[in-house]
């Protein structure tokens, strides 16, 4: 028993060391982002709408959908040649890096503000959808410990790709591409699959300038 225990004891202690080892370093990842920086800006801020902003969002998420890409969890076609190289220990750093990073947010269409806003904040209770804020935040900074990502300042284009992938999943009837790796909760196809094509344009707008 005491042997059985004392060999419990090592595997704690071995996890603990393994999670202390993975915590990421932000100074680290800055050189190790340096190859990010052609599509997602030096600072995270990138300047092309379908490549997503980094900066400012937490770095859970972020080493989740590197590990979701890398285990092909998540088609990046994008991402294909940069991921085999990346250890967890890179990811962790290069999140930590874009974490600290200020995002730069952008300005939504005044025309979109009154619909984007008001599903953000108070869903669609006629169609079942779900207010974003519950997870991301009223201000759209996420929920870092649960892992819900930040969205404040996201490119439309990119976010209204992302939405439109996540309901083709959820309705599986539509034409990809489809993004499937919200875990088993499905929260993200369950609302996506709900939501109309003026919908998801108005709200990938107010979320551009939500700040």
């Amino acid at each position: 028993m005491k042997k059985m225990l004392s060999t419990l004891s090592a595997v704690v202690l071995m996890a603990g060391a393994v999670s202390v080892q993975a915590a990421g370093d932000a100074e680290a990842g800055k050189s190790k982002a340096a190859v990010c920086a052609g599509c997602h800006g030096a600072d995270g801020n990138s300047m092309v709408p379908s490549f997503p902003k980094l900066a400012g969002q937490n770095a859970k998420y972020t080493v989740k959908q590197l590990q979701d890409m890398k285990e092909g969890k998540r088609n990046v076609p994008e991402m294909a040649a940069f991921l085999p190289g990346l250890s967890d220990q890179d990811m962790a750093d290069i999140a930590a890096y874009y974490e600290a990073q200020p995002v730069k947010t952008g300005k939504a269409n005044p025309e979109l503000v009154e619909l984007g806003q008001q599903l953000y904040r108070a869903g669609n209770p006629e169609s079942g959808v779900t207010a974003c804020a519950g997870c991301h935040g009223a201000n759209g900074d996420g929920m870092p410990a649960a892992g819900f990502p930040a969205l404040a300042g996201q490119h439309a284009g990119y976010t209204e790709a992302q939405l439109k992938a996540f309901r083709a999943s959820g309705r599986g009837d539509e034409a990809g591409p489809y993004r499937d790796n919200d875990g088993e909760s499905m929260m993200m196809r369950a609302t996506a699959a709900r939501l109309t094509d003026a919908e998801i344009k108005a709200l990938s707008s107010y979320i551009n300038g939500l700040y």
